[in-house]
């Protein structure tokens, strides 16, 4: 790419971006000038969703426009740029669009192999997060910085806002407890964003073998950790708008329950109900099969609970601290007890003393002052990797 050539597609593409003033936030993508050069001659594969857009524009096809030699697309949980049921395998193949081959990085592996990236220099990570630790995309990013730690490859992490950048709070996932939704031993909400979480990562050596990744993270503009950041699309299907986003580091317990959250109905993410509340709460629903929830809890069968659609509008959410007490309040009204909790609970808290807690008849506020220290020690490690006041 002639180096003029490059300075033109900079000036055009730059010009479509949003104000560079206090209110809008700029992400890493939209900082053309700051990374084309960067890109200039390379094989270049890109980690990239629905989210990984430019304006209006998604980036693979920005990229292109630019001239820049794009190679491969890995596609995370929900695919690339459709949007998956979550937990549904993803398929790789050819993006209709571009004809770029796409690699699936959740169906029969999470990790590139050596193959994917033999004729690859850089890779890109542009994924929209909401800074929630069993949110899967961290652990996407983990693998891929991996992969290109462990072959020599170049890793740049175009940031975006955290919308939930202000909480840092849960309890911190501990020994045994690893999985792909508890991937590192940090808080449920950790309050950063995927640029600091990767040099975090990178920096504290958790990557396998202690290898360190070749890092470069194009950060935001406008952006701080109180910033309400509202997001422009949907992260995954199943939190369709703003008020799910704020809802979900809370009521995300729930999935680890006999209780529904509302897939597979309009609204998921924004209420929380079962078959076995019918005389306790009034409000009801029926979750049904749809392209984003093909079996979600309690199909078609009609579940009483909570509506939690006005939590944004009457000012429950978002706060600066996790909310347990809606959990609290369904596990006691809950007429079986022994059958409110599956095992996938104790994967999503990366600890097993939550559900006890809960099971002893902790109150929310004694269950989160339980785990303070080590919030208070986390924020210590987190400091050192902050880019934002």
């Amino acid at each position: 790419m002639k180096p003029l050539f490059i300075l033109l597609i900079i000036t055009i593409i730059s010009g479509c971006q949003p104000a560079n003033d206090a209110a809008a936030p700029v992400t890493g993508a939209e900082r053309t000038a700051d990374y084309l050069p960067l890109l200039e001659g390379k094989r270049v594969a890109i980690a990239a969703n629905q989210t990984t857009i430019v304006g209006n524009t998604h980036l693979v096809d920005t990229l292109l426009a630019a001239g820049v030699d794009v190679r491969a697309i890995f596609a995370p949980e929900h695919g690339f740029r459709e949007m998956a049921g979550a937990g549904d395998p993803i398929t790789g193949g050819i993006d209709e669009i571009t004809g770029v081959k796409i690699i699936s990085l959740y169906g029969s592996k999470f990790k590139p192999v050596p193959e994917d990236l033999q004729d690859i220099d850089v890779v890109i990570f542009d994924i929209q997060d909401v800074g929630m630790r069993f949110y899967t995309y961290i652990s996407t990013m983990h693998y891929v910085m991996e992969a290109c730690a462990e072959n020599g490859i170049k890793c740049i992490i175009f940031d975006r806002p955290n919308p939930n950048g202000f909480m840092i709070d849960g309890p911190v996932r501990e020994p045994g407890f690893e999985s792909f939704v508890g991937k590192h031993p940090v808080p449920v909400s950790h309050g950063m964003t995927i640029g600091e979480y990767a040099l975090m990562v990178n920096g504290e050596g958790w990557l396998a073998g202690g290898v360190k990744a070749d890092l470069e993270v194009i950060k935001c503009l406008n952006y701080t950790h109180a910033t309400l950041y509202d997001l422009p699309i949907p992260p995954s299907p199943n939190l369709p708008n703003q008020n799910s986003v704020y809802l979900y580091p809370s009521i995300c317990f729930f999935e680890g329950t006999n209780v529904s959250l509302g897939r597979g109905t309009d609204f998921p993410f924004q209420v929380f109900g079962a078959p076995e509340f019918e005389g306790i709460y009034t409000f009801s629903f029926t979750p049904v099969s749809r392209p984003a929830a093909g079996n979600p809890p309690h199909r078609d069968v009609t579940c009483y609970g909570v509506d939690l659609r006005d939590a944004t509008a009457k000012g429950l959410v978002p706060t600066g601290k996790l909310d347990l007490s809606r959990v609290i309040e369904a596990y006691n009204a809950y007429p079986d007890k022994s059958r409110f909790f599956r095992g996938y609970f104790d994967t999503l808290a990366g600890t097993r003393k939550l559900r006890e807690q809960i099971e002893a008849g902790m109150s929310a506020e004694e269950i989160r002052e339980s785990w303070q220290p080590g919030v208070e020690e986390f924020k210590i490690l987190r400091a050192k990797y902050l880019l934002y006041p």
